[in-house]
């Protein structure tokens, strides 16, 4: 056992590390990733220990990071790209979907593309326009692409490296706002014993209703699960953890014993995740529903300025309102 208390980002900063122990052939790139480690230090120490010629400060230019990792990964390497904020991964969404996400498919399994594509995510640090966004429904959505987002510091340290070691490309949604939470992290259990890289799990049992997340809401869907149990109400807390594919049996079994279900995301809830989830539920639950089920996320607006972003984002309050929703239907 080498449990160790770490932040989320750290977590991750200690996954990198070991990957690129393990395998010679995985490529860090991104803008300010080496010296500086990255705007959140996810990669601190890593050129340091491991060469530039492994962790490669590139050029403000989102497209030629995500081009070049391509050309990289057909020669054998597996690059994981850092894209410094999510409001500037969209230079490069062209060679994302256009590249990465049909080059396996248009080549008849013959090109594999192991790319990582890190992307932090979410509001919620009081940052400027274009570093608050939450743009997984775009990736979810492109055939060929596979996303996950972690949400404590455990799934952090494995699931990015079970996204490097994956043959497929990945699109990692880091929760910004989460990068500084902490969490007992076992770094020396095998990787057979962390949960698959695609697979929801149930954070918290429950049996009145049951709540989705995933990333960042994940927190929030637990916090509100406390405070509901001062009203008797017992939330079950599942958090998605894999966006696409979507792992919903868990969330299946659970609706179908709570009779009742909240979807919760920080993406505006028209044409989000929340939608697909909220539809597949009612298809596979329809007869064990006591409610519709309701969508609580962002408004159908840009991301607003931080001094209002507390009242963009979904809360507590947001989500137990959406609960009582449900009973009162």
């Amino acid at each position: 056992m080498a449990t160790e208390n770490l932040t989320l980002g750290k977590a991750l900063n200690l996954g990198l590390r070991r990957a690129m122990e393990d395998d010679p052939k995985v490529i860090m790139m991104g803008e300010d990733i080496g010296k500086l480690g990255g705007v959140f230090r996810i990669t601190d120490g890593l050129q340091k220990d491991f060469g530039d010629d492994r962790v490669i400060d590139t050029p403000l230019a989102e497209s030629g990071i995500i081009g070049t990792a391509i050309g990289m990964a057909i020669r054998g390497y597996r690059p994981v790209c850092e894209i410094q904020f999510d409001g500037f991964v969209y230079p490069a969404y062209d060679q994302i979907v256009s590249q990465v996400a049909k080059m396996h498919y248009r080549s008849q399994g013959a090109v594999r593309i192991p790319i990582v594509i890190r992307i932090p995510f979410g509001g919620g640090i009081g940052a400027v326009e274009h570093h608050s966004e939450s743009p997984e429904a775009y990736f979810a959505h492109t055939a060929g692409l596979k996303v996950v987002s972690c949400a404590n510091p455990t799934d952090a340290y494995w699931m990015i490296q079970q996204a490097i070691a994956s043959d497929d490309p990945i699109v990692f949604l880091e929760p910004k706002r989460r990068y500084w939470e902490k969490g007992d992290v076992d770094t020396a259990a095998p990787a057979t014993d962390a949960y698959p890289l695609h697979a929801a799990r149930v954070a918290r049992s429950g049996t009145d209703c049951t709540v989705l997340a995933y990333g960042p809401m994940v927190r929030v869907a637990l916090d509100a699960a406390t405070a509901a149990e001062e009203d008797g109400r017992a939330l079950e807390v599942i958090d998605l953890r894999t966006l696409s594919p979507l792992d919903l049996g868990p969330a299946y079994e659970s609706v179908k014993r709570t009779g009742r279900c909240v979807v919760v995301h920080e993406a505006p809830v028209n044409l989000g995740l929340g939608s697909e989830v909220a539809a597949r539920i009612t298809e596979q639950c329809f007869y064990s529903l006591e409610s519709p089920v309701l969508r609580v996320g962002g408004f159908d607006t840009p991301y607003p300025a931080s001094r209002l972003e507390e009242e963009y984002l979904p809360d507590l309050d947001r989500v137990l309102d959406a609960v009582d929703r449900t009973f009162g239907w």
